[in-house]
């Protein structure tokens, strides 16, 4: 993901977000993106080289507690923690296809995907929106797979 394709789209994308009838204040997502385009600002303009693939593997796997009472999660849980294998959701049961661009050469290629199914996973994986930071890591990680 360059400079050119994440900040020209950036308005355009916090706009859409945020304006979506009857989904409330969408701050923590706009706070993301702002902040991811600060890395990418400072990296070159590229924000795959702003992340650090060994802190998105670690945060990968680690456990977050649920507040009622289900099993703890991690992006793991239904992605694996191989990320050339497919995975399942742990709550629907959907197939999830593979993550690692190598084997699935689909995947990180539409930003508009990419920003739609962190802020989602985040929120429900770790029960906010991923920082800036985390993200940058995640996409890294998923990306050196």
């Amino acid at each position: 993901m360059k400079l050119n394709t994440t900040l020209f789209t950036l308005p355009q994308r916090i706009s859409q977000r945020l304006l979506q009838p009857g989904r409330g204040p969408r701050l923590p997502m706009l706070l993301t993106l702002a902040g991811a385009s600060i890395l990418a600002l400072t990296s070159g303009g590229n924000l795959w080289a702003a992340g650090d693939p060994a802190a998105g593997r670690v945060a990968w796997t680690a456990q977050h507690a649920r507040t009622d009472g289900s099993p703890a999660r991690s992006c793991a849980s239904c992605h694996t923690a191989n990320l050339t294998q497919a995975g399942q959701h742990a709550k629907t049961g959907k197939v999830i296809e593979p993550l690692a661009p190598s084997v699935n050469p689909e995947r990180l290629t539409d930003p508009q995907k990419v920003d739609k199914w962190l802020f989602r996973n985040c929120r429900w994986t770790l029960g906010r929106a991923c920082t800036a930071a985390e993200t940058a890591d995640f996409l890294a990680y998923i990306r050196s797979q």
